[in-house]
């Protein structure tokens, strides 16, 4: 009822842009979605953990800037080309972790709505990033590193492989690890796991902080690709993000969600955004039909969680005539 629909939603999606947009199905442009698609889904990989313990995190588009220019400022400084790579990686996914671990334990530790912690991050995160650089844009990366981002392997770009595993791992993680369980057990009742001998609040500040590693990953991407590393990047990107979990079928109040759903989110998204570009939609236009969608998804997965409540009564009233008979 969840991933499948989502499935077929982007089925259909697919189908029809492949009827009214000629160019849509051309290999080029599957490549240009695929690429399009891995920055939002390496963003919603992380914001996928902080949405299933009840949380919110809208500070990682400004927290991936930071990770940028910072990464950014480490690939300028020359040395071996391997080496300094390797080292702009490690400095972009702990800054973001940094930054989650704070989100995280401000929220957990004096019971601040993460919201308005991750609000705040937001803004130093931004002003730190345009500090650090005076404002200004970073380049001439290593052409190592550039040529990365462009690549392919099996005709699809290698960005969104890395993608692909962030998203593999995370579903191993929640679905076949303890701390998984205790994330989805969280977000459905904090309270039980505490009672039943559980520190709720070392899970919680974890997921902030994996979610700063999806974002510094994310921030590494974008200097792969396009080159340059810039404070002003990220803006709204955490909507996106958001937008893409809550698409995928996650709940917004905790407890259910998957890592395929919000892959499917955020596939669906990219299609519905290059599709309608293609239509010769505008963007504001744009903008106008994607709120539309997840304000449709948000609706869609309320009556699918009242028809799955029904069943489940259903199969428990079932099995208890049975009992009894």
């Amino acid at each position: 009822m969840g991933e499948a629909g989502i499935g077929v939603a982007l089925l259909v999606l697919v189908a029809v842009f492949a009827l009214v947009a000629p160019k849509f199905a051309t290999q080029s442009n599957l490549t240009h979605i695929a690429t399009e698609i891995t920055l939002n889904t390496m963003l919603a990989v992380g914001m996928t953990f902080v949405i299933l313990v009840g949380g919110i995190d809208l500070s990682v588009g400004a927290v991936m800037a930071l990770a940028a220019v910072v990464a950014g400022e480490v690939l300028t400084s020359g040395g071996s080309t391997a080496v300094t790579v390797m080292l702009a990686v490690l400095v972009a996914a702990g800054t973001g972790m940094l930054c989650g671990l704070v989100n995280g334990f401000v929220s957990e530790r004096w019971r601040v709505p993460s919201f308005i912690v991750t609000l705040g991050m937001l803004n130093m995160a931004r002003g730190a990033a345009l500090e650090f650089t005076d404002a200004k844009t970073l380049y001439d990366f290593p052409p190592g590193f550039t040529r990365f981002g462009t690549s392919t392997l099996l005709g699809v770009p290698a960005l969104f492989w890395i993608a692909l595993l962030m998203v593999l791992v995370g579903h191993l993680v929640l679905t076949r690890t303890v701390f998984g369980r205790l994330v989805f057990a969280i977000g459905g009742n904090e309270e039980a796991v505490r009672l039943s001998g559980h520190r709720t609040g070392v899970v919680k500040v974890a997921v902030y902080v994996i979610a700063g590693f999806a974002v510094g990953i994310a921030a590494v991407t974008y200097m792969a690709r396009l080159s340059i590393a810039s404070p002003i990047i990220g803006s709204g990107y955490e909507l996106s993000a958001i937008a893409a979990v809550v698409i995928g079928g996650a709940s917004l109040s905790g407890g259910k969600g998957s890592m395929v759903g919000t892959l499917l989110g955020a596939c669906l998204l990219g299609v519905l955004t290059n599709g309608l570009l293609l239509m010769g939609v505008s963007d504001f236009q744009r903008q106008i039909i994607t709120g539309a969608v997840i304000v449709v998804a948000v609706v869609i997965d309320h009556y699918r969680g009242r028809l799955a409540d029904r069943l489940r009564m259903d199969r428990g009233g079932h099995a208890a005539a049975q009992a009894s008979a």
